[in-house]
């Protein structure tokens, strides 16, 4: 099995982006200001609190673009907030050719959109496809993968949308987000989003950045005082974003090191491991037999987690261990008895190894 995972940040790589973000909010708000927990409600003229408005510049310039809205509803929302403000009822959106993440079909069914495929592991397809749909409104492309196959390339696949056509474009940046070095929008896109609370933030805050044309509509629209975010959660965003790149980029080398490991035979019921984003860039550990799901009960009873909180949320600490995802069993059946994944999350390879190891005593 061949998979492709997006590149990672290595740490001193995130330990700059970690900088930026501290310089970015040095610029925008006095000592004083930062604290403290911030303000609440709609301030007369700006509708929002100041906080969460000076928030939203902060981010911005941390991700080099024009505008930033911070919306209710996770990175879900975020979505279906940008779908709305770029495209109309019956509007035809360019989609990989792959099935849509589960909440962002329901936002295509609420919103009236019509998705049309491309494979977007060929540009020369995206282009096809393009100029023979020439009433195209709109794309939207998943930063991670969607297909155990997918190897596309972000700034690519953007570089040929807008060759064909200036069309709007939105990227679901979800997992993605102060991993890799640049974002959607960084990349070309018009907008970029994701939950902050994959990003050791608050829950339930989604993030949009990206062209301020499209952005102040949704500021003109998002008016009454309960939609807003409030200047506590906007710090708390913040917050999360600072601690977020070295910590993430931590979790990838111990990834790394634990596939390396693996693989050099440490444990001999494991028959390979390797990386994939699905949709967090996980450890997908194969094993000889079909065990996958007796090694998970006796991994949680060792002190792994059974489950996801929000997929690398501030919540999650210890490693989890839990069965492989639904794209990885449409590929192969059989894979849900001898697979499982693994994201380390805190916890280091050593940690990991051993549970495994204990596990599968346990179940021998």
């Amino acid at each position: 099995m061949k998979t492709y995972p997006l590149q990672s940040l290595n740490l001193d790589e995130a330990m700059k982006l970690q900088f930026k973000v501290i310089d970015c909010i040095t610029k925008e708000f006095e000592g004083h200001q930062f604290l403290n927990r911030g303000d609440l409600g709609v301030v007369m003229g700006i509708n929002k609190p100041n906080t969460t408005k000076k928030v939203e510049k902060v981010i911005a310039d941390i991700f080099d673009a024009e505008a930033c809205i911070l919306v209710r509803g996770a990175g879900s929302g975020a979505i279906r907030f940008g779908l709305h403000s770029i495209l109309k009822c019956n509007d035809k959106v360019l989609v990989h050719k792959a099935p849509i993440y589960n909440t962002t079909k329901t936002s295509f069914d609420m919103l009236g959109l019509v998705p049309v495929e491309a494979d977007f592991n060929n540009v020369e397809e995206v282009k096809e496809v393009l100029k023979s749909n020439e009433d195209i409104k709109g794309a939207l492309i998943q930063y991670t993968r969607q297909k155990i196959d997918d190897s596309y390339d972000m700034e690519e696949v953007v570089k040929a949308i807008k060759s064909i056509k200036d069309i709007p474009i939105l990227t679901d940046d979800n997992y993605a987000v102060m991993k890799v070095s640049k974002i959607g929008t960084q990349c070309g896109a018009d907008l970029s989003c994701f939950s902050s609370f994959k990003l050791l933030g608050p829950e339930g805050i989604g993030v949009i950045v990206g062209k301020k044309i499209y952005i102040d509509k949704l500021v003109e629209e998002s008016y009454s005082g309960g939609m807003q975010t409030q200047g506590f959660e906007a710090i708390d965003v913040l917050r999360g974003l600072t601690y977020a790149p070295v910590s993430l980029a931590i979790q990838a080398s111990v990834n790394e090191e634990c596939v390396k490991r693996l693989n050099s035979g440490e444990i001999k019921e494991v028959k390979n491991a390797f990386l994939a984003n699905a949709q967090s860039k996980v450890l997908l550990v194969e094993f000889y037999d079909e065990i996958a799901e007796k090694v998970l009960v006796e991994a949680e009873k060792l002190g792994a987690a059974p489950n996801p909180v929000g997929a690398e949320s501030k919540y999650e600490m210890i490693p989890m261990f839990y069965r492989v995802s639904g794209t990885f069993r449409k590929h192969d059946k059989t894979l849900e008895k001898r697979m499982i994944r693994i994201n380390p999350m805190r916890s280091g390879a050593d940690t990991v190894l051993r549970i495994i190891k204990e596990a599968l005593e346990r179940v021998n």
